[in-house]
């Protein structure tokens, strides 16, 4: 084609430069600064799909209608959540106390008891003062005279019983002429002789006759003796037996009185009674431990059961939950989701080389703060800690909190292990994480759609209007005031709105991602302050902006400088065969660019096919690779309708080390393909991305606006000529938000953006020949077209393969 037929060409794809951006008009806002406007409740920006699932999570009552907040971070889901939580909460009634008590019956379950809001330090507190009262009543009844009196009685009664027992005793000594004589070293017989004791002299001048009857004489007296001590001693024991039962029923007495008002009080709470009713047997039953001294106790003893104040542990309370402070149901956000932090634990103290402890000792978790309430947790975390999220799904499912000893099963210490009472559980959970998680805990674990029922999904984008561009204001105004910032102008406001649009890649759309928005706030409000401004404007959010680039463009300066010094070999300038400029989008942890990439295509004879450089060097990925399948696909069907196509070619990325995936260069493939076949130039001022599909036609990419920029810099540093410029795909006109510069280029004719729709439009742009796709009557293409020479260059190799073939 002519150069007036090429400039038609290249105006008809020619973006206008009015769609290379979409700017925000500032006149649109109703305020001259931020400082000016009505100072709103913070509310969600372009989440309304997300609002009606959570007010749906939040109100339904049923089990299993926990939530699950899903979406990218920095889409302010944590902070929604919260928010929303918050409000639901304070409508929401006080949940219950609850405490945990000792167990009469069987102290290695402690009981639990629950009490209205409040109720329960109540009760600690009413308990506490019982025992005082228990402690100081028995002790004054024990230390009264009647007591005294009473007590005296009983072991006048058992002396008395125990010398009438003695005397008997010794007047059978004495009937058989002996003498009983009891010592601290036991009980001796002497004989008698003329009633005084006989010597050791006169013993020795008996007869042996008399000696004979003295033995069985002692005999008879011993077996009395033994007699009245065994009598004595049931007499002691019956006597231990009165005294205890002397000392309960005093105990009875002294405090049955004190238990009443408690029990008028807790009238209608059947367990309170029936625990009141066990503490007063049990604190009958046990007397002696108020009255025992703490100073006169054996060390043995007391290490083995426990000091009196550990004795004494069992007749408090501890108040597990306390909800006297609250104002509507409790919000709990979890950070560290540990096995213990969300389910308590038992703590335990060191007693004769083993561990012990007591209901006393057990500690709760969060999910007995929130019960009744709300639980706040992240996957991330969660998921770290395995146990939790097996424990929490048990605990959902049954309803309940059990508290257990994790080591336990391991036996990793000797340990006094309790199992209290499980707590009814009634909580909501909303658990926050990503995309991905989500899918893994729909795929692998089948309980969870069972518990999680409401998925609440952010969006990171959100139409671009007036509407919500008011909102994005209110959201600048809030935050500057929270933070100490400079208010906003309307024109920065309106270049904040562009820089929105500009990270989701579409005029019409805002980003939802205000984490990435506060951040250029804050960089925004140092540069107006450093300048004395009064507020920030617009040059203040550009230069914001430009510092933010300069400080992490380390990596593609240094790709830029290696292409101007000509270490990686990018023309700019000029025409090639076989060679064409790519564009690829490359980025760190906080930076993203595209650079030019030289693709470049061999053709011969052959039927190997296209061949992948990058597959063979195990340098491409599986979208890449399928974008070259479908190159294949292309070609035979545009030029093997009759005859196979006689095609062999390598294609590859020239100077790239590192793996390469992805359909975006799969056009630009195609396109150097044509040049090499038809053995005709491309322009290496225009570089090309674009994906296509096996009719030719283009298909849109992500990075576009990197990817133009990206080879602006270069074609800036080597060299504007006017010439120069990208072809990129029609769909992508709305996701172009490009910098003013490149804009400003655009607008002097010193740079240029072309759309296309079709394959053959961006090979007429790059070679200045028409493509000639449409086959005449003889189903031959025009004559000096792209399509007929690459026909005539398959119609040739097909020709010498089958001269090959048959060289007769």
């Amino acid at each position: 084609m002519n150069r007036e037929e090429y400039e038609n060409v290249l105006n008809t794809h020619r973006v206008p430069v009015s769609q290379l951006r979409s700017e925000f008009d500032p006149s649109k806002l109703p305020f001259t600064t931020t400082a000016e406007m009505e100072k709103l409740p913070n509310e969600m920006i372009g989440q309304e799909r997300a609002e009606q699932a959570m007010d749906f999570g939040l109100t339904v009552e049923q089990t299993g209608y926990n939530l699950f907040v899903v979406g990218p971070a920095g889409t302010g889901r944590m902070t929604y959540a919260l928010d929303s939580v918050e409000k639901k909460a304070k409508t929401r009634a006080v949940p219950e106390d609850w405490c945990y008590v000792y167990n009469f019956e069987n102290p290695d379950m402690p009981l639990v008891i629950s009490f209205p809001a409040g109720q329960g330090q109540k009760f600690q507190r009413e308990i506490e003062s019982l025992l005082v009262e228990i402690e100081s009543e028995i002790r004054a009844y024990f230390s009264s005279e009647m007591f005294e009196k009473n007590k005296r009685a009983i072991l006048d009664s058992f002396r008395e019983k125990v010398d009438e027992l003695w005397a008997q005793t010794d007047g059978f000594a004495s009937e058989q002429n002996y003498k009983i004589e009891r010592t601290q070293m036991g009980i001796n017989t002497i004989p008698l002789r003329f009633g005084r004791p006989m010597s050791m002299q006169e013993y020795e001048q008996l007869s042996q006759v008399h000696k004979d009857l003295l033995k069985e004489k002692e005999r008879l007296i011993e077996e009395k003796i033994q007699d009245t001590v065994h009598q004595i001693r049931k007499m002691d024991e019956e006597l231990r037996k009165q005294v205890n039962e002397f000392m309960k029923k005093t105990t009875y007495e002294a405090v049955n009185e004190l238990f009443l008002p408690l029990k008028e009080v807790y009238r209608d709470h059947k367990k309170v009674l029936s625990y009141l009713d066990a503490y007063f047997h049990d604190v009958v039953e046990h007397f002696f431990f108020f009255i025992s001294d703490e100073n006169e106790e054996d060390n043995v003893m007391s290490a083995l059961i426990g000091s009196k104040e550990q004795q004494l542990h069992r007749y408090t309370v501890n108040l597990f939950v306390n909800n006297k402070k609250l104002a509507g149901a409790p919000v709990i956000y979890e950070t560290s989701p540990t096995y213990q932090n969300l389910f308590g634990k038992v703590e335990y103290r060191g007693q004769l080389g083993s561990w012990v402890t007591d209901f006393t000792y057990i500690k709760p978790g969060v999910l007995h703060a929130a019960n009744g309430g709300y639980l706040i947790l992240q996957a991330a975390e969660l998921l770290q800690h395995p146990n939790s999220w097996t424990r929490l799904k048990r605990a959902l499912q049954n309803g309940k909190i059990q508290i257990e000893n994790p080591y336990e099963e391991s036996g990793a210490f000797p340990a006094s292990a309790i199992k209290p009472e499980p707590i009814p559980l009634n909580v909501k959970v909303v658990i926050i994480g990503s995309y991905y998680i989500y899918d893994l805990l729909s795929g692998v674990d089948e309980d969870f759609h069972k518990l999680f029922k409401v998925k609440v999904e952010f969006n990171t984008v959100m139409k671009k209007d007036d509407e919500n561009s008011l909102k994005m204001a209110r959201f600048v105004k809030n935050y500057c005031e929270q933070q100490g910032l400079l208010p906003f102008h309307q024109r920065a406001i309106a270049k904040m709105i562009d820089y929105s649009s500009r990270l989701v890649e579409d005029q019409s759309k805002l980003t939802t991602r205000f984490h990435d928005i506060t951040k250029l706030l804050v960089e925004s409000s140092y540069w107006a302050k450093k300048s004395d401004a009064r507020f920030v404007d617009d040059h203040h959010v550009l230069k914001a902006l430009s510092e933010q680039v300069q400080r992490s463009n380390y990596v593609s300066q240094h790709y830029r400088d290696l292409i101007r010094n000509e270490t990686i070999m990018v023309d700019t300038s000029g025409f090639r065969i076989g060679q064409i400029n790519g564009l690829a989008v490359m980025g760190t942890r906080d930076s993203v660019f595209g650079i030019p990439t030289k693709i470049t295509a061999q053709t011969f004879a052959g039927k190997a096919g296209i061949m992948n450089i990058e597959r063979e060097a195990a340098l491409s990925g599986q979208i890449h690779n399928k974008g070259l399948m479908i190159l294949t696909g292309y070609l035979s069907g545009e030029f093997a309708k009759n005859k196979p196509l006689p095609l062999s070619a390598s294609i590859t990325f020239e100077q790239t080390y590192s793996p390469i995936d992805g359909d975006s260069a799969s056009s630009t493939e195609l396109y150097v393909l044509f040049s090499s076949l038809a053995e005709v130039p491309i322009h290496q001022g225009i570089a090309v991305t674009g994906s296509v599909n096996q009719w030719g036609e283009i298909q849109a990419i992500g990075g576009v606006n990197e990817k133009i920029e990206g080879f602006y810099e270069i074609c800036k540093e080597k060299g504007l000529t006017g010439d120069q410029g990208v072809i990129i795909p029609k769909q992508n006109v709305k996701n172009l938000m490009l910098h003013s510069e490149v804009v400003d280029a655009v607008c002097h004719g010193r740079f240029h953006i072309w759309a296309v729709s079709h394959i053959t439009e961006g090979i007429e742009i790059l070679t200045g020949i028409r493509a000639g796709n449409i086959r005449g009557e003889s189903c031959d293409f025009p004559e000096d077209t792209i399509f007929q020479k690459v026909d005539t260059r398959f119609k040739k190799i097909y020709e010498s393969a089958l001269a090959a073939s048959n060289p007769s």
